[in-house]
């Protein structure tokens, strides 16, 4: 995330009403119309329709489907739900080859016809009104730096008897002394020495600019693209910040982009935070700044880094609640391959400027006042953005609703924090049954508001304990046999 301060206009104005979306859709000569919407862990949904089904009516009424067919939805006795298409996000699809329109939809109980309870885009929704209702800020900006892979091929299998997974790129090292039929040509990225080189070890800038270039047609602004620190292929895109349900929609749209450009060109793109043993994973530094009447809340000449006291509060909060948040915001098994300790990762639950092991860094690249914000770099990118970002925010506002103090910055090395005189430094959850027992026992700040409900969280830590943990826990690893075999 650059240094520009906050945005004021849109690359592209968005619609705003039913009318003006169909006129649109007409104008362009649109044939179909997709309607959008996230299931609970944060992957998008879809059907279509002929443009001649899009009406007002469909804006006012809704358009049902199955819920209980939906992760983290309905119950199969109380399947019925309503979309309702969402008018500003109406965008001409940048993937599909039909002349399509893309509308983003939210879910709605058709018995009620009140917001459905565990739509992450409606939890998005209420956390920034809830914002506003504290008088402490009225905008929040979100700036995630998504990171992910790019590879030439990926098989994996499981069964009662078998597993395997295997993953291959042309610009791994480890293809340094293959052929595969072709003359080998070199300039591979080493293990962990990715970072920043130009072409030809750089194999995927034309790729990643064609992303960028679609991204832009469908109304996202970016900033920068550039190769990651993993051999084979690992990329980072970084948008430009925006409010926190605009991004969180951008998030989704940037992903669905990112995994079909590169399907077209014959490859396979994973936000999958480790596939990689020994090398880099990914992860997501979330950068994010309160702001109230077009004036930042977090900058003070005369703080430390250049933060306002509302920034340390905020901070504080983070830091508290981090256990529980990374049930959220790292919140897969996988996850926790990335968050070890002794790596870089940032397993510290600490904060410093520059310092990139600690969990919340301050940027220092700018001394401009608009520019300032706090980067929490514990969230990966398979975290469902709606929800990610609504805890971030309940966790900061309860930071500074109650002066939460986050003690003093940890400006000196903190891999060797045992031997120059400093004591144990707090560390992140070490596994996702771990984060999910914190969320258990810390969640009231959630639950501020009614952003989050009891039935959300419980729902969550459910479907993660049952369709993710135990399915992990009952299989043999692969590895274990190299262990154990001969026992």
């Amino acid at each position: 995330m650059t240094t520009k301060e906050a945005p004021t206009e849109e690359t592209h104005k968005p619609l705003t009403s039913p009318q003006e979306v169909i006129a649109y859709a007409r104008k362009l000569g649109l044939k179909f119309v997709d309607f959008k919407f996230v299931d609970l862990p944060g992957t998008w949904q879809h059907f279509s329709a002929t443009m001649g089904e899009l009406d007002e009516a469909v804006f006012a009424e809704g358009i049902g489907f199955d819920g209980s067919s939906i992760r983290g939805f309905q119950a199969i006795h109380e399947s019925d739900m309503l979309l309702m298409p969402d008018p500003t996000t109406a965008i001409v699809d940048p993937v599909c080859e039909a002349p399509t329109l893309s509308i983003v939809c939210d879910v709605t109980d058709p018995l009620t016809k009140a917001p459905y309870s565990r739509d992450p885009r409606f939890i998005a929704k209420k956390v920034e009104a809830y914002l506003k209702s504290t008088g402490i800020a009225d905008t929040s900006f979100w700036g995630p730096e998504a990171e992910f892979f790019i590879f030439d091929n990926v098989s994996f299998e499981q069964t009662q008897y078998s597993a395997h997974y295997a993953i291959d790129s042309n610009e791994g090292i480890w293809n340094s002394g293959r052929n595969h039929g072709t003359p080998n040509l070199g300039h591979r990225p080493r293990w962990k020495e990715g970072y920043f080189p130009v072409a030809p070890a750089d194999t995927l800038q034309d790729l990643r600019s064609e992303i960028v270039l679609r991204l832009q047609e469908a109304g996202i602004p970016v900033e920068v693209h550039h190769h990651e620190v993993a051999t084979a292929g690992q990329c980072e895109i970084d948008m430009r910040f925006s409010p926190l349900v605009k991004m969180a929609d951008y998030m989704l749209l940037y992903k669905y982009i990112i995994k079909n450009v590169a399907h077209a060109h014959g490859k396979t793109a994973t936000f999958m935070p480790k596939p990689l043993w020994g090398d880099n994973g990914s992860g997501m530094h979330v950068h994010q700044s309160l702001w109230k009447e077009g004036k930042t809340l977090m900058a003070d000449k005369d703080g430390y880094a250049g933060l306002s006291q509302l920034s340390k509060y905020y901070i504080g909060g983070l830091l508290k609640h981090a256990p529980a948040l990374l049930a959220l915001v790292a919140p897969t098994v996988n996850s926790y391959h990335r968050l070890v300790p002794g790596f870089e990762a940032p397993v510290n639950l600490v904060y410093s400027r520059r310092n990139r092991s600690a969990a919340v860094r301050i940027p220092m690249y700018s001394e401009n006042p608009k520019a300032k914000r706090i980067e929490f770099r514990c969230p990966d990118p398979s975290c469902n953005p709606y929800l990610a970002f609504a805890a971030m925010l309940m966790a900061g506002l309860d930071g500074i609703q109650n002066k939460i103090d986050p003690g003093e910055p940890s400006d000196y090395d903190l891999f060797e924090h045992g031997s120059n005189g400093h004591g144990p430094v707090k560390q992140v959850p070490g596994s996702l049954p771990e984060a999910l027992a914190a969320l258990d026992a810390d969640h009231a700040f959630l639950l501020k508001g009614g952003v989050f409900t009891e039935d959300v969280l419980t729902t969550w830590v459910e479907m993660k304990r049952t369709k993710e943990i135990d399915p992990m826990r009952l299989r043999p690893h692969p590895y274990e046999f190299y262990l154990y075999y001969d026992a």
